[in-house]
């Protein structure tokens, strides 16, 4: 069913973008994604790189510079921080060197499918077949099923991949191992 409507929408002139984004040729995130400026945050795809997002209400995420915060997720708790001149933010995180690192990777996959895998080294100083092992390990399975190609200058989605996007990034993700490790079952 879903490659149905996905057939549909390109037969239509939609592009892909990724996860569940199409856009028409013309449309900003196209052409983001084209000249390799397109962005992906917790809330979708992107025109806007590296923008200071505020949270506003119960719940809401922001990110500023290499930090992100979550409101307070009830309604009291939210309003008695108001009421008491304090900002509404229940927790905080700020990034560390191996967050940045895989925000990049996870980045330029979603956003570009490709991985520059010098680039990545040289920005970061680390080799990434040493750092990212276990990753390049995971990622063998999925190459076997032709989602993605991996050689010593890149990591590609493939066309068949780019539906499964999400479990491809997933590999990089330490959080996510963290816990899938708790769960019972698989997103596939």
């Amino acid at each position: 069913m879903l490659e149905l409507i996905i057939n549909r929408l390109q037969g239509a002139g939609y592009e892909y973008i990724g996860m569940d984004h199409f856009a028409l040729p013309t449309e900003d995130l196209v052409m983001a994604r084209n000249n390799g400026t397109l962005q992906r945050n917790f809330q979708g795809y992107s025109t806007h790189a590296n923008a200071d997002m505020i949270g506003m209400g119960l719940t809401s995420i922001g990110n500023i510079a290499d930090s992100y915060s979550q409101n307070q997720r009830f309604e009291h708790s939210y309003f008695e921080a108001i009421d008491a001149g304090r900002l509404t933010i229940m927790k905080g995180y700020t990034l560390n060197d191996d967050d940045r690192l895989r925000r990049e990777v996870i980045q330029q996959l979603m956003c570009q499918g490709i991985i520059n895998l010098p680039q990545i080294e040289k920005r970061f100083d680390v080799a990434f077949s040493d750092y990212f092992a276990p990753e390049l390990q995971a990622l063998t399975e999925m190459a076997d099923d032709g989602l993605v190609s991996v050689d010593r200058e890149s990591i590609t989605v493939q066309p068949l991949g780019r539906l499964l996007m999400r479990n491809i990034a997933m590999v990089f993700d330490a959080y996510m191992k963290q816990a899938a490790r708790q769960q019972f079952s698989r997103a596939i």
